[in-house]
């Protein structure tokens, strides 16, 4: 009976080795691109950014779906398990806000992770599951922040979409403005949200480094993005 070529377990090894690196090396360049310019980087210039051929992204990830997927794991899951830390909060109010908070941080440092959390996935079934989770668990810290008498009644889910987007606005020439810019926002709406303003409020944030230009400004000019060739 003949026998095949026999495979050197080195040479195997060093070739998954690579295949692994490629891999890495996709999942890195997208996550930064898509961080900068959102979802709309096509995997082409992923492919020219990390070094590689468009035929071996394409041997990693067939679809940009399943790129996204690999991508923003990480991502779904950290926003479900600040839901989670926030629900185990004895102080409703205060769950509900640090849990605002750190999600809007999220979306204020990564544009892809906010445009990814938007978008339906019907095949990702993990990031489906995820992002299910995160909103009943949200779902429920509006409820018990409004049954402990310090969230406004009038309060909705859609309400949290409404803060997402304007959050996701904000266009600045720097991370770090953006940053301070989206912690200033967020403290005044989350003032704007409580039930009973007897109580004293929470200090704002300082001010962000914005002017009147930053409001035209493109997302994809920001002084942090590099070019892409």
């Amino acid at each position: 009976m003949p026998v095949g070529p026999l495979v050197d377990p080195a040479e195997a090894a060093a070739l998954r080795a690579d295949a692994q690196r490629n891999r890495n090396r996709i999942v890195e360049v997208a996550r930064e691109l898509f961080a900068e310019r959102g979802l709309d980087v096509p995997l082409a210039a992923i492919a020219r950014h990390a070094g590689i051929g468009v035929a071996t992204l394409y041997r990693r990830f067939p679809t940009k779906e399943s790129l996204i997927t690999e991508v923003f794991a990480d991502q779904f899951a950290a926003c479900s398990s600040i839901v989670d830390d926030a629900l185990a909060d004895p102080d409703p109010w205060h769950g509900f806000r640090v849990a605002i908070e750190k999600v809007c941080a999220m979306q204020a440092t990564d544009r892809g992770f906010s445009a990814a959390f938007i978008t339906a996935f019907p095949d990702a079934i993990t990031i489906e599951q995820e992002r299910d989770r995160a909103l009943h668990g949200f779902s429920e810290l509006t409820r018990r922040a409004q049954q402990n008498g310090r969230l406004r009644p009038d309060f909705e889910q859609a309400d949290l979409t409404l803060l997402l987007m304007a959050n996701g606005g904000i266009i600045a020439e720097s991370t770090d403005a953006a940053q301070a810019a989206s912690r200033r926002l967020v403290a005044y709406l989350l003032d704007a949200f409580r039930a009973n303003h007897a109580e004293p409020a929470e200090p704002l944030p300082p001010p962000a480094p914005l002017n009147l230009h930053d409001i035209l400004r493109p997302p994809t000019s920001s002084s942090h993005t590099r070019s892409m060739p």
